[in-house]
């Protein structure tokens, strides 16, 4: 039986930890504006992505055997476009820590200033990697009645820089984008399993996080005075990692080898198919392979979350499913997708002999 309030009263609402409208404000600051974006260069962005990501569908379902449903609704943003849909996420992503977090800062009398420092901090991350995302497939469940969900994102300032610095041709560079953005929804939404299994390890690690509101504002400082310092706070694995003690690393670490596989078939399959249908594409993997730009599964939201740990997690994903392929065929990698207990484990990433000997031999790995 559960307690009631005393009548003629009424609970006072949670407050949430996060001040989620600074929060995005500080982020606008931060993006700043490209000139770019309110040039006619501009113009040609919407109608551009619409069709090449039309053509990245077929050729990504047709090279990986993975049939997405329906069609990917490609969408153009600018940096504060891109800092909204981000903010959204994050806070449906978060939910269940912020609720548990608002739970203890209900009977905090500093709530008030941790809300804004959280958000002011949060911000400035934001901020800082809406500057350099590219592309973004948002696989999160969207809230009801939302029509962007299932939404693959572009960052048109962001893209028209690239564009312009390096000289790329406009159509061959949004093709090789989209081709690595659509991979990740061919993941999400052509391996029946892949989207529960994903958002579930999220929960576990969201529910691992101390719910202290001092120590979450303290990593949230010190991550933006690394970042400061030129350092990214993020490669170690974010804020989960920076917030969870040692006995959640086996969750992490499922994160991080998953991340890392879905990563690096995403870079094998972009970059396999962009040989043959893009032009120039040599010359964009040596560029942003040096720069990192490509944004993954959501982003810098997941890197926020230390959800794709490493930055070298990138390379070692692909180099596993390079080894893989070369040991076994271009489709050896369909073992994974069979079910969560067939994904490689963080040691297997480096000795993918071994996961394909494991497969062979039938064992599979318990999930969570």
């Amino acid at each position: 039986m559960t307690s009631a309030a005393p009548i003629g009263t009424e609970r006072a609402p949670v407050p949430d930890p996060v001040d989620w409208a600074l929060a995005s404000r500080v982020a606008r600051r931060v993006a700043g504006r490209d000139p770019l974006g309110d040039s006619y260069l501009a113009g040609s962005l919407r109608s551009d992505f619409d069709e090449v990501t039309r053509h990245a569908e077929e050729l990504v379902s047709a090279y990986t055997g993975l049939h997405a449903p329906g069609r990917a609704t490609a969408t153009v943003l600018d940096r504060s476009g891109w800092v909204d849909v981000n903010v959204a996420s994050m806070r449906r992503l978060l939910a269940p820590l912020t609720d548990r977090v608002g739970e203890r800062m209900a009977r905090s009398p500093i709530a008030p200033v941790g809300r804004s420092i959280a958000a002011t901090e949060l911000g400035v991350l934001l901020g800082f990697f809406s500057q350099r995302v590219i592309g973004q497939y948002d696989l999160l469940v969207p809230e009801e009645g939302d029509s962007q969900g299932d939404a693959v994102y572009y960052v048109g300032p962001n893209v028209l820089g690239l564009e312009k610095r390096f000289a790329f041709r406009p159509r061959d560079f949004r093709l090789w984008v989209a081709i690595h953005e659509v991979t990740h929804r061919a993941q999400f939404c052509g391996i029946p399993w892949m989207h529960d299994y994903f958002l579930e390890l999220v929960g576990s690690a969201m529910g691992m996080v101390d719910t202290d509101p001092r120590a979450i504002v303290r990593s949230l400082m010190r991550a933006v005075g690394e970042l400061r310092e030129g350092r990214n706070p993020l490669d170690e694995g974010g804020l989960v990692a920076l917030l969870a003690d040692d006995e959640h690393r086996d969750v992490l670490g499922r994160i991080q080898a998953l991340m890392s596989v879905l990563e690096g078939h995403g870079n094998r399959v972009m970059n396999e198919l962009g040989r043959v249908h893009v032009a120039g594409q040599e010359r964009m993997a040596r560029v942003l392979r040096a720069r990192r730009e490509t944004a993954g599964v959501t982003g810098a939201l997941y890197r926020i979350l230390g959800l794709d740990a490493k930055m070298r997690q990138y390379e070692v994903g692909e180099r596993f499913i390079e080894s893989v392929e070369e040991q076994a065929g271009p489709r050896a990698i369909d073992a994974a997708w069979r079910g969560p207990e067939w994904l490689p484990h963080l040691d297997e990433l480096s000795d993918p002999s071994a996961w394909l000997a494991r497969v062979e031999r039938g064992e599979p790995v318990p999930a969570i």
